[in-house]
């Protein structure tokens, strides 16, 4: 009986939320190919759908202000030239594009770009950063809300959609949707605690935890034929719902979902401005693209740490601190420009830091900190490792040896006379030198939280979608 009551309390409240969505625009997707290399990309439409639900997104903030992304697109009236609506954002083919590959070979990617369905006819104008960092446009469409094309039809039910934590109206709220990947009919009850175990894991981190009534927190879990996900390098290949799987551009820890036509047709029938992918697996994976989703492999001893960060990449467009022989795809720069993540700096001009308005007048600029000690650490631990592996010695003493050193660097970030300070901390975005982070801690490069200028991007994106 308890269950049963839950149940019904469950449907009324997705009931509740879809009444209120009720007196908004349909929700339209323009679906398209994205496809070229290094030197050429090419733009062509796959289909535009009117998706099952009402428009999710906030009425009085159609326009984004925040410079964030490496595309943007705008929803523009084509008589007047108004734009009717924008949103900057990134994509798998804008990550793939800075690989050694792309400098070889041609590739295709599915993407999608959602927004209020338009009263009458549209033009859509994707933009991309140039040599320079400014959006320049890179290919146009237009759209007919009456055309006879736009398929209307509903997709098959993907499940239950089970409403997490509800604090309003989709339209006032930012909506975060959680996909389960990887979990069979036998293990949705499992997909949904997970779930219910990752979203109260965010709520933990500031500034998500102070904003929290700002959300509204949904999950589906819809079974996937196989259990777990890809690992090509291991010769593991699981037929899933979205095609996730480790291993992205070579690198064995990056794990992405491919299939966007799929998660699309499923996340359509929850509200969303955000998404989470949640990975039936132990292995170390993750992946976060700023506008498109976080994934992470939820039975990680660090899961939710891991994720945190990733959602950093997603939500808030938060750039890597990291940086120390940092595994990654991308080739490194070549040139030194202001990045437009909020929280790197190539500190062109230091009398106009980006975040001034949160450094203390006393504290340098650049600010001096243990980097000596990081890196040495960093260095003797990988040069240890490696001895120990070509001896043959056991896993979990590698492992602690591993924990042991991570300790030694924890204490050089945690060292020195602005350690709790807001400045300039050389070493960031892969790079050594060149690019600077603003505290010494931060979980986007180590630690347990986000620095005091990460937490003022993430509350930038929670304002455009939950403030009236």
């Amino acid at each position: 009986m308890r269950l049963k009551n839950l149940a019904i309390a469950i449907a009324l409240v997705i009931v509740c939320a879809l009444d209120v969505l009720a007196g908004s625009p349909p929700t339209m997707r323009l679906d398209y190919f994205h496809t070229g290399n290094a030197t050429q990309e090419l733009f062509s439409v796959d289909r535009v759908v009117i998706e099952p639900l009402p428009w999710p997104g906030n009425p009085s903030k159609p326009i984004d202000t925040t410079n964030r992304g490496v595309y943007y697109f705008e929803v523009k009236d084509p008589s007047s030239q108004r734009v009717l609506y924008s949103r900057g954002f990134s994509s798998i083919y804008g990550e793939w594009v800075t690989t050694e590959e792309a400098k070889r070979a041609n590739r295709t990617f599915h993407e999608s770009l959602r927004f209020p369905a338009p009263e009458g006819p549209v033009q859509i104008v994707v933009k991309k950063r140039d040599a320079q960092n400014t959006f320049r446009e890179v290919w146009s469409t237009n759209i007919d809300p009456h055309d006879k094309y736009i398929d209307t039809s509903k997709p098959a039910s993907p499940g239950r959609v089970l409403a997490i934590e509800r604090n309003g109206d989709p339209a006032l709220k930012l909506d975060l949707l959680f996909l389960g990947e990887g979990y069979t009919a036998a293990e949705l009850d499992k997909c949904e605690k997970d779930v219910r175990r990752l979203a109260e894991g965010v709520f933990t981190f500031s500034p998500f935890k102070e904003r929290r009534k700002d959300f509204n927190v949904w999950a589906i879990c819809s079974p996937s034929p196989d259990s777990g996900v890809s690992h090509p390098s291991a010769g593991v290949h699981r037929n899933t719902l979205f095609g996730s799987q480790f291993d992205v551009f070579g690198t064995e820890r990056y794990a992405l979902s491919f299939d966007n036509r799929a998660i699309r047709s499923v996340a359509s029938f929850a509200p969303y401005d955000v998404m989470g992918i949640v990975m039936n697996s132990k292995e170390y994976g993750n992946g976060g693209i700023f506008g498109l989703y976080a994934t992470v492999s939820i039975d990680y001893p660090s899961a939710i740490r891991v994720f945190v960060h990733e959602f950093g990449h997603h939500f808030a467009d938060l750039g890597d601190e990291y940086y120390f022989n940092a595994n990654v795809a991308y080739a490194p720069a070549s040139t030194r420009l202001e990045p437009w993540q909020p929280n790197i700096t190539a500190l062109l001009d230091p009398q106009h830091l980006k975040w001034k308005a949160l450094v203390a007048p006393d504290t340098p600029i650049p600010t001096p900190w243990p980097k000596d000690c990081y890196e040495s650490s960093i260095r003797d631990s990988q040069s240890r490792i490696q001895q120990m592996r070509s001896e043959g010695r056991p896993v979990a003493e590698i492992d602690e040896f591993r924990r042991q050193a991570r300790e030694t660097q924890e204490h050089c970030l945690s060292d020195g006379p602005y350690a709790n300070k807001v400045g300039a901390f050389e070493g960031a975005m892969y790079e050594t030198k060149g690019y600077y982070r603003p505290q010494q801690r931060c979980i986007m490069l180590s630690g347990t939280g986000f620095c005091a200028v990460c937490q003022h991007a993430i509350e930038e994106i929670i304002d455009l979608y939950s403030r009236p």
